[in-house]
């Protein structure tokens, strides 16, 4: 029997039989798991018509028990005999529901969970995947639709690029011209849009339900032109480097035109000014804003692909906005480029480079550790889900690589960075820039199944990576996703494997 498990548990043996879920089938709720027990209930009545009632009490043969504890942390334990319990934090709860789900299948007309003993805790506490926003606006409802989708794999973090050259996607009370000017339009002519803190804050409150943290990115000093529609005097005239000319000449893109909204997606041609007070006013009122907006302990402000900038003032603006952020609160966080700069103690940095990263980019991505931070993971290479999974794929680009299931999966974290010790791994990230999808079905396209193997490479022990095992778990997984409604690509049937 192949167990539809992704991520595979830290330990799980399976037995002979099943446990039928009836109309007698109880939730009983011990020590506090009422959340718990009501996402658990909607959940069973939406896919098997079954709501089981929820209670208190001695739980009988035919439960399900949620028994909540007073650990801090994401593991839990599932025991399926007789009756279901499911055991852990609040957090632990919900990641024992997401097996479950996993884990129930439809048999001759009924409802059965495999018979398995599962104790299992995450590898890495960061296990984030990432939307752009900016360059395609999404609304609230598709931005929870994806939470949906990543929770149910446990990724913990949902990192929301906020803001690039396309568009600017978040209300800021003090500076209104950001919304009103700059908001309008995407990529390519798309619609815009952004989202008033209302909108913000029910994202929020949305991913936390779900156990998700989410990380706003204001992405400076490079990736501004939208600034500049709506407060000229804090941004640089556009630089026309070398890369742009080639990227606008290759797509057949228009070049930036200051004051003129950017609908391309060529990079490196835009900066704050960095040296001016009234640049740092207006930076101080943005991220205190979103600081205050943002009840997660990380602030992600950008750092990366400033080609027309200065090193000496990149290095000078990274210093001082990662010290600005700590004064904000918040834990600041920055692509690797900014490791060249002496970042505010403890910011952690995002290694975005290939799984053959030059030494310039071992050493930025080292410096984050040095400074008493930590690393997160997201190699173009293998872990950016804006990627083509296949040459021919209408979706997606390939100037990294082409990423097929095997190469997201076949890739170890330890691995990346040489001299990066694993304690200096926050976690991985999976980034889904938006240059070629425009709506939930494109999302779906192209995060499945690829987000499963870098769910299973965040939470699963290394020793137990298993290629095979897991493109066999991940081809009967596709059923799961076919029940729950999601669309995206499912992997080809094996040869000699059972659909």
């Amino acid at each position: 029997m192949v167990l539809t498990l992704v991520p595979l548990p830290s330990s799980v043996t399976t037995g002979p039989g099943a446990f039928v879920l009836t109309p007698a089938t109880r939730i009983v709720i011990a020590d506090g798991a009422d959340a718990a027990a009501s996402a658990l209930s909607d959940h069973l009545a939406e896919l098997t018509g079954l709501r089981p009632e929820t209670t208190e009490g001695e739980p009988v043969a035919g439960d399900i028990v949620l028994r909540a504890t007073a650990a801090e942390d994401e593991a839990y334990r599932l025991e399926t005999t007789d009756r279901v319990e499911i055991a852990g934090s609040a957090a632990g709860l919900f990641y024992g529901i997401q097996t479950l789900r996993q884990l129930l299948r439809e048999d001759a007309g009924s409802w059965t969970i495999a018979q398995v003993s599962i104790t299992d805790a995450p590898r890495f506490g960061y296990r984030g995947v990432m939307l752009d926003v900016a360059r395609t606006f999404f609304d609230v409802a598709t931005v929870k639709e994806f939470i949906d989708r990543a929770s149910s794999l446990k990724f913990n973090r949902l990192h929301l690029h906020l803001s690039d050259d396309q568009g600017w996607r978040l209300q800021i009370d003090s500076r209104p011209l950001l919304t009103e000017r700059a908001s309008g339009t995407s990529v390519l002519g798309r619609p815009g849009g952004f989202y008033s803190k209302d909108d913000f804050r029910e994202i929020v409150r949305y991913a936390a339900a779900h156990h998700m943290v989410v990380v706003p990115e204001i992405d400076l000093p490079g990736h501004t032109h939208a600034i500049g529609l709506a407060y000229p005097g804090v941004v640089e005239e556009p630089v026309m480097n070398d890369m742009l000319l080639a990227q606008s000449e290759a797509l057949g893109q228009p070049l930036p035109v200051a004051g003129e909204p950017y609908e391309g997606w060529g990079v490196g041609h835009s900066s704050v000014r960095i040296h001016e007070e009234s640049t740092w006013e207006f930076l101080r009122d943005v991220l205190g804003e979103v600081a205050e907006l943002t009840p997660g302990p990380q602030l992600h402000v950008g750092g990366d692909e400033c080609l027309g900038t200065a090193q000496a003032d990149f290095d000078a603006f990274i210093e001082r906005v990662t010290a600005l952020t700590v004064e904000l609160g918040k834990t600041p966080v920055a692509w690797h480029e900014a490791g060249s700069a002496v970042v505010a103690e403890g910011t952690i940095g995002q290694f975005w480079g290939s799984d053959a990263p030059t030494a310039e980019h071992i050493e930025h991505t080292l410096r984050f550790a040095e400074r008493g931070g930590s690393v997160i993971l997201s190699p173009s290479t293998r872990a950016y889900l804006d990627m083509k999974p296949s040459p021919e794929d209408p979706l997606g680009l390939s100037w990294a690589a082409i990423i097929d299931l095997e190469s997201a999966y076949a890739w170890e974290p330890n691995a990346i960075v040489p001299g990066l010790d694993e304690s200096a791994i926050l976690g991985i990230e999976g980034p889904l820039w938006s240059e070629t999808i425009a709506t939930l079905d494109d999302i779906d396209h192209l995060f499945f199944p690829r987000a499963a193997a870098l769910a299973e490479i965040a939470w699963s022990p290394a020793s137990a990576k298993d290629w095979a095992s897991f493109r066999e778990r991940v081809e009967a997984l596709g059923s799961v996703w076919d029940a729950e409604g999601w669309g995206g690509q499912r992997p080809t049937p094996t040869e000699g494997s059972t659909p």
